[in-house]
């Protein structure tokens, strides 16, 4: 009888081949954009996917600053900050954030999607947010996105 042993293999973080993709985030909801923008940074759309490992490819995206919400969210919603003093709690709705610093509603959509460990900060240092059309990775040459 002939018995074959196949053996798994786990990615190793010295032979993973990045690549760079880049998306237009005008006129995208916010959600449905963040957990496509999660699952590259995390590598989960890589055949050699490995848990433990940060198997992700680097994301660019670009006109951070129109991405729109559904239903009445960006009135509505609240994000909420807090600086250890007592009465120190902020709370700003998404028109205010897209007014002052419209990336950090992306970036925190995207670091909520990611392991809250070691490897989920290293993941999210992948991701670049823009507010405009330009940005500094044409050297790169990152390749759009498909979702």
């Amino acid at each position: 009888m002939n018995t074959l042993s196949y053996r798994t293999e786990s990615a190793k973080k010295e032979q993973v081949q990045r690549r760079w993709f880049i998306v237009d985030a005008e006129g995208v909801v916010v959600g449905r954009l963040c957990t496509h923008i999660a699952t590259v940074l995390r590598g989960k759309h890589r055949p050699d996917f490995t848990p433990h490992v940060d198997t992700g490819d680097y994301v660019i995206v670009i006109n951070a600053d129109k991405i729109r919400f559904t239903g009445n969210k960006m009135l509505q919603k609240k994000y909420l900050s807090y600086s250890l003093y007592p009465g120190g709690q902020k709370s700003r709705t998404p028109a205010d954030l897209l007014a002052k610093k419209p990336e950090r509603i992306l970036e925190n959509a995207v670091r909520g999607m990611l392991p809250k460990t070691k490897l989920g900060r290293a993941m999210i240092k992948k991701l670049f947010l823009y507010a405009g059309s330009d940005h500094p990775h044409q050297a790169q040459q990152p390749q759009p996105l498909k979702y």
